[in-house]
Parts: C-alpha cells; sequence; structure tokens
C-alpha cells in the first residue's frame, strides 16, 4: 500500500487554474509595460529639448502649487488676492516692480506675481482637462472606426474633416456669445472638438495597422467579442501615441483660452489673457517697456508653457516612432 504524498492536493479546481492564469498573464503585462516604460524614458532622456521643456512644465507645475501655499502662509488676502487684493503701500498704479511686489501692480492696484501663480493654475486645469477629452474621445472613435470601417468609419472621418474645415478660434468666439463659457465648459468643448477631429484621423490610421495583426486575429479565433478586442487590444496599443497629440492639446488649449480672455469672452476669476487684457483696458498694451511688467510676465508664460508642452510632444514623436530616432555613427 503506497501512502499518499501529504501537501500535494490531489487535483485543483477550474477557479484555481483560472485565476492562476491571469494573474499571470496581468503580471506578463505589468513586467512589459514597465519595460516599455523604461525604454521609452532613456529614448526621451537622449532629448535636451525634451527634457529642458519637461524642466519647464514642472516649473510652472511648481507656481501653480505655490500660489495656495503663500496665500495660506506669507500673503494676506486683503492685498494680495489675485482679483479683490490692493496694495496699499502705494496709491500710484501701476507701480514698477518692489521688495513686497516682485513684479510689481496692475492699474487696479493688484499684485502682479500673485495673479501670475494663480493664473497658472487655472492654465494647468484647462489644458489637462482638454487634452484628456480630447485623448479619451479620439482614441475610442480612432479605435472603432478602424475596426468596424463601413458606415461607422465614414460618418466619423466626414464629421471630423467637418470640424477641421471650421476655423477654431472663430468658432469658440461663436460659442462664447451664445453660452456662458466658464474655464470647464471651455476645456470640455476644446476636448470635444479635438476629440471628434483631427486627433481622430491620425489615431484611426494607426488602428489600421493594429487592426491586421496576428494577436488580433488570434483574440478573435479564441472567441473574443468586439468590445474585448477594441478596448483590450487596440485601444491599448493607441495609447503611446495617444499621449503624444495629448502634448499638443494642452498647447492649443491655453493658447485658446489666452484669445478668449484677451478679448473678454470668458468668464474667468483670473487668467493670463485676462491680465494681457488688463493692460490693454488701461492703454498701457501699446506703451513700450515703460510698463513691461504688466505684459511681460503673463505674455512669457504664455509663450514658454505652450511651447514646453509642444517640445516635449517632440520628444515623445521620437519615443513613439522609432523611425524618428537618431542613428548613431
Amino acid at each position: 500500500m503506497i501512502a499518499p504524498q501529504p501537501n500535494r492536493p490531489i487535483f485543483d479546481a477550474p477557479e484555481v487554474e483560472i485565476g492562476r492564469g491571469r494573474m499571470q498573464i496581468a503580471v506578463a503585462r505589468t513586467r512589459l509595460a514597465l519595460r516599455s516604460f523604461r525604454n521609452g524614458w532613456a529614448i526621451f532622456l537622449e532629448s535636451r529639448i525634451g527634457v529642458l521643456s519637461l524642466s519647464t512644465i514642472v516649473l510652472f507645475a511648481l507656481m501653480a502649487i505655490s500660489h495656495p501655499i503663500l496665500m495660506a502662509t506669507v500673503w494676506d488676502a486683503e492685498t494680495y488676492d489675485p482679483v479683490t487684493g490692493y496694495a496699499f503701500d502705494s496709491f500710484d498704479h501701476p507701480a514698477p516692480p518692489n521688495w513686497r511686489h516682485p513684479l510689481g501692480t496692475d492699474p487696479l492696484g493688484r499684485d502682479v506675481l500673485s495673479q501670475l501663480l494663480s493664473s497658472t493654475r487655472s492654465e494647468f486645469v484647462l489644458g489637462i482637462t482638454a487634452a484628456l477629452v480630447t485623448v479619451g474621445i479620439a482614441t475610442t472613435v480612432g479605435a472603432v472606426a478602424a475596426y468596424y470601417g463601413g458606415l461607422v468609419d465614414v460618418l466619423f472621418m466626414r464629421l471630423a474633416d467637418l470640424i477641421i474645415a471650421l476655423p477654431g478660434i472663430s468658432l469658440l468666439i461663436v460659442l462664447s456669445a451664445l453660452f456662458h463659457l466658464n474655464l470647464f465648459y471651455l476645456a470640455l468643448i476644446i476636448g470635444v472638438l479635438g476629440g471628434f477631429g483631427g486627433t481622430a484621423i491620425i489615431l484611426k490610421s494607426q488602428a489600421l495597422s493594429i487592426r491586421v495583426k496576428p494577436y488580433i486575429e488570434a483574440a478573435r479565433a479564441a472567441g473574443g467579442g468586439h468590445f474585448h478586442i477594441i478596448f483590450v487590444h487596440i485601444i491599448p496599443n493607441l495609447l503611446p501615441l495617444s499621449l503624444l497629440y495629448m502634448m499638443f492639446t494642452v498647447t492649443g488649449a491655453i493658447f485658446a483660452e489666452a484669445v478668449l480672455s484677451f478679448l473678454g469672452l470668458l468668464d474667468l476669476r483670473m487668467s493670463w489673457g485676462i491680465m494681457i487684457h488688463t493692460a490693454n483696458t488701461g492703454g498701457y498694451l501699446l506703451g513700450g517697456t515703460k510698463y513691461w511688467w504688466l505684459i511681460v510676465p503673463a505674455g512669457a508664460s504664455i509663450t514658454f508653457l505652450c511651447s514646453a508642452f509642444y517640445l516635449v510632444g517632440r520628444a515623445l514623436d521620437e519615443v513613439v516612432n522609432p523611425r524618428l530616432r537618431r542613428q548613431d555613427g
């Protein structure tokens, strides 16, 4: 008689085997994702412009974080609130920079540095929200149009052509006259227009090349449904390219907000465009360098932040597209 071996199960339940298989697949996917991220990060670090631009974005992020901290610890709201504050140490406004107001005051006696830091947070919220909406819509639309083709593809692509044909800023000006636009609604509109517009066409082209891959056919042969193939196999492979166009969307959103705020068409508490609009309303915009602190901080911030996101996107393009990478030797 053979004694049974201890600590060895006679059989494993099917549910346990399925659970182990899913866990192994999840671990393998995580390892592949981490390896891909490390390789992509190494390629990104080779771009000096990309690293410098990313550092610029981090600097602006620190500016956005610093404003509520300064208001809670150092600055008093009566003097440094970006909208209702007033610099009582001088009654001749706009006042030039001094030790209490490093960037001076605007024509209404408000601290320019406080306005600049407060506006940075608004620009980040606007840009990131618009970019996430754009990427979410464009990635889904591109994947669905490429997978189904036919009438679905025609409808989405003709809608994209229509949106591309419309002048973006002019359309936003008309919408601001018809509706009460604040920061959230502006980000939503920009995101929807970008998601159903040119970004969807580019991602659809990439999705067409993914649809014919062998693992898509394998997933279909294994009984994978349409939803499973689109959201588990196609969309994850579109995300690197989606991240690239997310950077470009942030640039467009910040620029659009600056134009609309300068024209006085948005309901915002404070932004870089409103700062330039205030200088223009007071007649200081064409005053040369005499009142530089009313124009240069906001104008330079718009330029540097938009350029930083754009250049980071260009650096990511080398990560996503191997053909753009520099060849050694």
